[in-house]
């Protein structure tokens, strides 16, 4: 054979052999399991949480609800362990902290002579910081996934008209449950967008002097953020 001829059957042939090996890793690639859940998560979020306003956690902190904030800004910090798959359910055990504030000035309207008047509406601070463990029940892969949570712990929450001592009661840890869910998307291998819709059930606070304790309420608390893994 003519060796100018032998050289270009010589390159067509490993031209060949050489895509063939890699539409055989290609395959091999596309038919791989996707990742496993885990091993660990943790999340960071910006939240908004919306406070209760009724009389009744009015009356116990010696405001008006019209003082009540309302709405304030927070963070939640949280982290997970994945220890168990089943099916198509991953279990995962954690904890997480959360802390928030608010702040209501009076409004800037002039006149007005009722206790409920603008010129007599107070600003008020409320505060909420709460920290337990949680237990998750996870749906996905590793690319991306939703989960359901709950968990038990202890919170403070306070509600303070600004130039008014706090009550001892504004410091008193009360057990709460937390419950909720939310989900995770990796846009990359370790990190990734996620969200988490969470209620606190927050016991009821003890009475101070005349005033009533806090009155047995959910909060609710919107998150979104990141994920590290």
């Amino acid at each position: 054979m003519h060796p100018v001829l032998f050289g270009h059957l010589a390159i067509k042939r490993s031209s060949l052999i050489l895509f063939l090996v890699l539409s055989t890793a290609a395959a091999a690639r596309a038919q791989d399991p996707p990742p496993k859940i885990g091993p660990f998560v943790v999340d960071l979020h910006a939240t908004v949480p919306k406070y209760p306003s009724s009389p009744a956690l009015a009356a116990s902190h010696d405001v008006v609800v019209a003082e009540l904030p309302g709405r304030g800004l927070g963070l939640q910090v949280g982290g997970q362990v994945y220890f168990f798959r089943w099916r198509a359910v991953t279990f995962g055990i954690g904890g997480e902290y959360a802390a928030s504030r608010g702040r209501k000035p009076p409004p800037d309207t002039p006149g007005g002579s009722t206790a409920t008047d603008a010129t007599t509406l107070r600003e008020t601070e409320e505060t909420f910081s709460s920290k337990g463990t949680s237990l998750s029940f996870n749906f996905g892969t590793g690319h991306g996934w939703s989960y359901i949570s709950g968990g038990i712990g202890q919170s403070t929450w306070s509600v303070i008209p600004v130039g008014r001592a706090a009550f001892p009661s504004d410091q008193e840890r009360l057990k709460t449950i937390n419950y909720g869910g939310g989900a995770r998307w990796f846009a990359k291998a370790h990190l990734a967008f996620s969200f988490d819709v969470r209620f606190y059930a927050i016991n009821p606070g003890p009475a101070f002097l005349d005033f009533p304790g806090s009155p047995r309420t959910t909060m609710l608390v919107i998150g979104a953020g990141v994920s590290l893994k």
